[in-house]
């Protein structure tokens, strides 16, 4: 990456940063460096302003209501910025089987709108943040860039296209862009429909946890901090188009953490719910990550720490998550942000 003149803050676009990883990287970005960080967010479901409430008057935070698909939002929002990352995404795959459309619109013609007013604009990094369900499921060996994208859901496929699209850039129009393909993310602020934070949350209010299944499907699992850090990593050291898997090599089996979840809340197995097994559920998901640690990054937290941490932060932070499972808190922001807030600072 480009030295930044002297004396000129580098400003970087975050798009979805109201979302679980967005937030978290927000504000360890702020924490880190004195960079400039704009924030695009459509303010969907899942976004939430508690998860930025502490630096929202940061002087180097700023918040902007505006779509990626909105061409006239993202060229605004973008306007002499530095860089861009795009965490705005559709992104639970049981939703994406209801209702596909949402998943499409966003993750494939979303990333696209980013990309050519980023070419537009002479971006000199664009960071595509991905997933692993892009590979699809493998029963023994873990996958590797190279490999053929196999997506079993219209999420996982919608954010291979999204890949795609932004490989192509670098392609055809010589764009610095990077995609980074993570493993399963916990930790604070995280919404609580994924299968973590939703079974902590459900225990602390003493109902059952359901299990798809047999439990036995596989991911690989990393705290969000690490990821944040390997995206940050990527920012700086990244080689331009390329991709770079992230992962922690903390491999479980469904029924392993919901077994963990329940010993660190204190309750027995009489609490799991084995349900009908969700359509095309991929059974393993496996990230060879020698091609960043190579590069000079490796996960600083050990999974059973960052387990009882997020444990922790769900059992001390109850009035966020009760508002969101209630309702509440949705409701209290389409009435008072939604509409007043477009493309606005929220403060």
């Amino acid at each position: 990456m480009e030295k930044q003149e002297r004396g000129v803050k580098i400003r970087i676009l975050v798009t979805g940063g109201l979302g679980f990883i967005g937030s978290n990287f927000i504000r360890y970005m702020l924490d880190r460096y004195n960079y400039h960080i704009i924030n695009l967010d459509k303010v969907t479901y899942c976004a939430n302003f508690e998860n930025l409430k502490d630096i929202e008057k940061n002087k180097n935070y700023k918040f902007i209501k505006g779509d990626i698909c909105d061409k006239n939002a993202v060229k605004s929002a973008m306007k002499s910025c530095d860089m861009v990352i795009n965490f705005a995404a559709e992104t639970h795959v049981d939703r994406s089987i209801g209702s596909p459309d949402d998943f499409i619109r966003t993750d494939v013609l979303g990333t696209h709108v980013l990309l050519s007013q980023a070419k537009e604009n002479g971006i000199k990094r664009f960071i595509q943040i991905s997933t692993d369900e892009v590979y699809g499921s493998t029963e023994k060996e873990s996958f590797k860039e190279t490999d053929i994208l196999h997506p079993s859901s219209p999420y996982s496929a919608s954010k291979a296209s999204g890949d795609l699209i932004v490989l192509s850039y670098w392609k055809t129009y010589n764009m610095p862009v990077v995609v980074t393909r993570s493993s399963n993310n916990f930790g604070p602020y995280q919404y609580p429909e994924k299968l973590i934070p939703l079974f902590i949350t459900n225990l602390i209010e003493g109902k059952k946890i359901p299990v798809y299944g047999d439990g036995l499907n596989v991911r690989d699992w990393i705290y969000v901090l690490d990821n944040c850090e390997a995206i940050d990593f990527v920012l700086h050291k990244g080689v331009l188009g390329e991709i770079y898997n992230i992962g922690a090599g903390n491999e479980k089996t469904n029924i392993e953490i919901t077994k963990m979840i329940l010993a660190g809340l204190g309750k027995n197995e009489s609490f799991i719910e084995y349900v009908k097994d969700r359509a095309g559920h991929d059974r393993r998901y496996s990230l060879n990550c020698k091609k960043i640690n190579k590069l000079g990054w490796k996960p600083r937290f050990r999974f059973e720490e960052a387990l009882k941490e997020t444990i922790k932060w769900y059992k001390e932070n109850k009035n966020w998550w009760l508002k969101i499972k209630s309702g509440e808190y949705l409701e209290y922001y389409k009435k008072h942000y939604y509409n007043a807030h477009n493309m606005t600072r929220h403060t």
